[in-house]
C-alpha cells in the first residue's frame, strides 16, 4: 500500500501541511475528553510519531487503542513541540488486531525476559535501535573494503577440512541415525558428498585462495563453531568479517585492521546519533565519549610475554592463574584494556602452541606473528596473523597436530606455486556490536541467537 516512512516525516520539513498515510504499530493510546494520541512506529526510526485525533471529527476504532495493534493513518502532517512533526488523523484503519495478551505491555523488560520472545523483542526501542546500527555497521565495512579495492568473496559454507584444525565444528549429513555402516569412514563415504563434511568455522582458508589471485580481498557472512560455551560472549551462528592480504606482513594488517576500526565506528557515530544517544541513557554511561577516545587515540601493541608480566604484577586475584604459554582469558583481556592502557590494545607474538597451525612462525622457534585486538567491556574482538607462506613449515605444524594432509591439498598448493606473504584478521561482528552500543551479551546484538541447548 501507498505510504510514507515516519523517518521522512518526522525529519523532512518539506512535508508540513501535506496530508498523507503513514503505517505502523501502536507504541502508546491515551484518551481525554476531546481528543485521543496513538505513538506508532514503522521501524524506520527510533521515535514515535504522534497521531493526533480529535474526537470532534472522528472516533478512532477501539481496536486501534491496543498496543501492538498495525494502522494505517491518513492526515495533515503539522510540526510538534519537540520540532519535529506529527499527524492530525483524518482516517484510521486498523490492518491488524493485537489482543490484550500482547506481551509487550510495559514500557521496559528486561533483556532476558525479551530472550524469550526473539520474535516480538524486535519491536522493542532496544532492538529497534540495535537492528538499524548492526546494518548501518554492515553498510560501512562493505563501504570501507569496496572503497579501497578489496573484492567481496563469497567463501562456502559447506566445507571439507576445519580451519582452526580443533574440530569444534558441525557435521553436515543426509544419513539419518543407523548402525548399518561397521565404521566412521564408511558411515561418510556413503554421505552426499561421499566424505564428512562441516559447516565452515570461517572463509579464511579459501579467502587465502582468492587473495593469492586478486591481492586483496574480504567476506562477511556467517561462520558455525560447535563450542560447548555458555559465555556472554559466545554464539554457535555468528557473522564474520574476513580481509586477506597479499604482500602483507602483520604490522600492515594490523594497520589495516585499526584503519578499518575507526572508520566503522565515525561511520556509524555520523549516522546513527540518536541509536548511540539511546545506548548511552540505557546501557553504558560514556559511550560517546569511548568511541570519541577511540577515534581520537592509537591503539597500543603490547608483546604477549610484556602483558604476562604485566598481569603477574597485577594487585588482582584472577580466577584462571597466568603463566607464559596460557591463553589469556577475558578476565585478562579486560584487565589489559581496561585497567592498563584504558583503550584498545593489539596482543602481539602470541606463542605458536596455542595458536592455529597456519600462523607464520616467528624466529624464536617459540611464537607465531599473530595478534588479538581486545577492547574495554568486551574483550578479544579480533583475531590476525600473517599467515606461513613456508611449505615447510606449514607442513610441520600440520604433521605436529596430526592433521589430515589430504584436506588441505589445494591450501598447501599455495605455498609451492607463487607464495607470498599475506595476512589477514576475522572480525566478530556481533562483539563490535557488542562494544559500540554498550550491550553487555551477544545474544542481544543478533536477531535469533543459537547457543548450547537453544533453537528457536
Amino acid at each position: 500500500m501507498k505510504h510514507t516512512d515516519i523517518k521522512a516525516v518526522r525529519e523532512d520539513k518539506a512535508y508540513l501541511g501535506q496530508t498523507l498515510t503513514v503505517c505502523g504499530w501502536v507504541r502508546t493510546a491515551r484518551d481525554s475528553k476531546n481528543m485521543t494520541f496513538l505513538e506508532i512506529n514503522d521501524g524506520t526510526t527510533l521515535r514515535h510519531l504522534q497521531i493526533v485525533i480529535d474526537k470532534s471529527k472522528m472516533q478512532a476504532p477501539d481496536e486501534a487503542m491496543k498496543l501492538g495493534a498495525a494502522v494505517a493513518v491518513t492526515g495533515e502532517v503539522v510540526p510538534a513541540r519537540d520540532g519535529s512533526a506529527e499527524l492530525n488523523a483524518e482516517s484510521v484503519t486498523v490492518l491488524g488486531t493485537c489482543p490484550a495478551d500482547y506481551p509487550l505491555q510495559k514500557k521496559r523488560h528486561t533483556l532476558e525476559f525479551l530472550r524469550t520472545m526473539p520474535h516480538l523483542r524486535v519491536r522493542t526501542n532496544t532492538f529497534n535501535a540495535v537492528l538499524r546500527v548492526r546494518s548501518v555497521l554492515a553498510a560501512a565495512i562493505h563501504r570501507y573494503f569496496q572503497d579501497r579495492n578489496y573484492v567481496y568473496i563469497h567463501t562456502p559454507l559447506i566445507t571439507g577440512s576445519d580451519c582452526e584444525g580443533a574440530g569444534e565444528v558441525f557435521t553436515v549429513t543426509t544419513n539419518g541415525y543407523t548402525t548399518a555402516y561397521p565404521d566412521a569412514d564408511s558411515y561418510y563415504r556413503a554421505d552426499f558428498f561421499g566424505r564428512r563434511a562441516s559447516l565452515s568455522v570461517s572463509g579464511q582458508l579459501e579467502g587465502e585462495v582468492a587473495a593469492m589471485a586478486m591481492g586483496k580481498i574480504y567476506t562477511f557472512g556467517p561462520s558455525f563453531r560447535a563450542e560447548n560455551s555458555n559465555t556472554p560472549r559466545h554464539v554457535a551462528e555468528f557473522w564474520h568479517v574476513e580481509p586477506e592480504v597479499a604482500f602483507a606482513e602483520l604490522p600492515d594488517i594490523i594497520e589495516i585492521a585499526e584503519d578499518m576500526i575507526k572508520h566503522i565506528v565515525r561511520d556509524l557515530m555520523e549516522r546513527c546519533p540518536e541509536e548511540l544517544a539511546f545506548f548511552e541513557a540505557h546501557f553504558e554511561q560514556g559511550l560517546t565519549a569511548k568511541l570519541n577516545a577511540l577515534l581520537e587515540n592509537d591503539f597500543a601493541i603490547l608483546d604477549y610475554t610484556d602483558a604476562i608480566e604485566l598481569l603477574k604484577k597485577a594487585d588482582v586475584q584472577f580466577v584462571y592463574p597466568v603463566e607464559w604459554g596460557c591463553d589469556l582469558q577475558t578476565e585478562h583481556e579486560r584487565y589489559i584494556t581496561e585497567q592498563i592502557y584504558k583503550k584498545p590494545v593489539f596482543v602481539i607474538n602470541y606463542p605458536k602452541d596455542i595458536k592455529s597451525f597456519y600462523m607464520k612462525q616467528n624466529p624464536d622457534g617459540k611464537t607465531v606473528a599473530a595478534t588479538d585486538l581486545l577492547v574495554p567491556g568486551v574483550g578479544e574482538i579480533i583475531g590476525c596473523s600473517e599467515r606461513e607462506a613456508d611449505y615447510d613449515k606449514l607442513l610441520d605444524a600440520m604433521q605436529k597436530r596430526n592433521m589430515n594432509l589430504s584436506d588441505y591439498r589445494d591450501y598447501m598448493d599455495l605455498r609451492r606455486f607463487g607464495s607470498v606473504p599475506h595476512s589477514g584478521f576475522g572480525l566478530g561482528f556481533e562483539r563490535m556490536l557488542m562494544y559500540v552500543t554498550g550491550i553487555s551479551n551477544i545474544r542481544d546484538v543478533i536477531l535469533y541467537p543459537r547457543t548450547v541447548g537453544s533453537i528457536r
